[in-house]
């Protein structure tokens, strides 16, 4: 952040029933720091329809001190915690303010610690910070916090961090400190109204590149009141981080909270464990030549190479670096290919890869044409892989009524053609290929626990069951087909005696 000029800051009071606080926490903020010339401050007080007399009790302090720049807001109705810091940060982004400073009216987090925690975001050393308690936990007890706040806070803390791979010493402060820059990158109005926003905009933060910095703050509890149910909060933020790491690996569901920060372009390799890459790179010989259709970041490709193949790509999106793992790659949106436009002009042809393709395409039946036209007289296998719409996880939430859509995954929000085992079949069938091996394929679980025993384990269990009933607990549909000849080509190598 440029230091020469002044940095606008808001700090932003969250307040319900706060009357008997609100005027000794006003009186606490630094006056160094309100009248500092290297920064541009305003106060704003932001009641969530409290039934106290704290809008007056703010407004005769504001005329006993009328060089401090305050303003004061009343909702109409109760937001709640979560939603009273939604027009907050929106207030500060529409008037465009460079850091915003959390402060709850209670008075609970001591203001005399805001020149030393907005100075690593004005100094671009982080782009938030939290005042924490737990840095130093003996002094949250000798701070009066009740025992059994400062257990469960730390248990939830160290699940948390256990689920999310990070290392705060507390998930739980109040005090915060944001630069609107962050604030403007992420979807903070989709969040909670409750208490739990804290959680997800800490989970939010995690999505992206910027950055969290702990500072130590003194802990203080007096008469203040609480309104946090702590069963209800515990469930929710633990039921929140859990899916939360769930989605982040694996994009298998869709949520507004959590869809920045993320390139939906890239693939994660799946060659390692049971899955479409590994069927197709087990079903292609060595020395083969392969037409890679939809062949995204290259993994299957650069495995092929090891087993001296010759691969030619087609893809809308290509990385550079994977170049080499390719003899041509032809950058054209697959749904857009004309038979003839096809580049591919070896003397053989042994395999044609449509891994994750097909369901992506409009019209999968029309391009299963033209493949079969362009390349029905190199008699190749063709290795298609999709998703089971059939699959258990997705019929029991049918069940119940729900039908989300996804990142990645069964329903990925790109997904324009849903199959079955059965529809499947059915497609290949009308666009005239025999099916040579239809195979179920299990959930990538090391996708989400890491390639591991316990991933293998269930990997196990889940080929176990797909020998049961590959219709029902297969998570993928693995293909191997051969085009039929046309009518033209069969003309072509009749022998005909006359």
């Amino acid at each position: 952040m440029n230091k020469k000029k002044q940095t606008k800051i808001l700090i932003l009071i969250v307040t319900y029933n706060a009357e008997s606080h609100i005027e000794s926490l006003l009186e606490r903020i630094p006056k160094s720091f309100i009248f500092s010339k290297k920064h541009r401050i305003k106060i704003l007080i932001s009641d969530d329809a409290s039934q106290d007399d704290i809008i007056n009790v703010s407004k005769k302090y504001i005329n006993q001190n009328k060089k401090i720049p305050i303003k004061i807001i009343k909702n109409p109705k109760n937001q709640g915690y979560g939603g009273n810091q939604k027009i907050g940060y929106t207030y500060a982004i529409m008037k465009n303010f460079d850091i915003v400073i959390l402060l709850h009216g209670d008075g609970q987090y001591a203001p005399e610690y805001i020149p030393q925690l907005v100075d690593p975001i004005i100094n671009g050393e982080s782009d938030a910070v939290f005042g924490s308690r737990m840095i130093s936990k003996k002094n949250a007890l000798k701070g009066g916090m009740p025992l059994y706040k400062f257990i469960g806070n730390q248990i939830l803390t160290k699940i948390q961090n256990k689920i999310l791979s990070t290392n705060l010493s507390e998930f739980h402060s109040g005090y915060r400190i944001y630069s609107t820059k962050m604030l403007k990158s992420i979807p903070f109005q989709h969040n909670s109204n409750d208490f739990d926003f804290d959680t997800e905009i800490i989970l939010q933060i995690l999505n992206t590149k910027f950055r969290i910095k702990e500072l130590p703050i003194p802990t203080y509890y007096g008469n203040e009141i609480s309104y946090v149910n702590g069963m209800k909060y515990a469930y929710k933020i633990i039921k929140t981080t859990i899916l939360f790491s769930i989605r982040r690996k694996t994009k298998l569901y869709y949520d507004p909270r959590f869809e920045h920060g993320e390139n939906n372009n890239n693939y994660t390799t799946k060659v390692e464990f049971p899955s479409s890459h590994k069927f197709a790179i087990d079903n292609v010989n060595k020395e083969s030549f392969v037409l890679d259709i939809g062949c995204g970041s290259g993994f299957v490709a650069k495995k092929l190479c090891k087993n001296s193949c010759i691969v030619y790509g087609i893809d809308k999106f290509s990385q550079n670096k994977l170049r080499s793992f390719y003899k041509n790659i032809q950058n054209v949106d697959v749904e857009l290919l004309k038979e003839n436009s096809i580049e591919y002009d070896e003397p053989e042809l042994n395999t044609i890869l449509m891994l994750d393709i097909i369901e992506h395409l409009s019209n999968p039946e029309e391009f299963l044409a033209k493949i079969r036209n362009r390349f029905c007289h190199y008699n190749p296998d063709i290795i298609i892989t999709t998703g089971n719409i059939a699959f258990i996880h997705l019929r029991l939430a049918l069940l119940f009524g729900k039908f989300n859509y996804a990142k990645k995954g069964i329903l990925d929000r790109d997904h324009k053609r849903l199959f079955t085992f059965s529809s499947l079949k059915k497609t290949l069938k009308y666009s005239k290929f025999s099916i040579e091996k239809l195979q179920g394929i299990p959930f990538p679980f090391p996708l989400i626990f890491g390639n591991n025993w316990f991933s293998k384990f269930l990997l196990i269990i889940n080929k176990i069951l797909i020998m049961v009933n590959k219709r029902l607990f297969s998570y993928q549909i693995a293909v191997i087909a051969k085009p039929l000849p046309t009518l033209k080509e069969l003309i072509n190598h009749a022998n005909i005696n006359s």
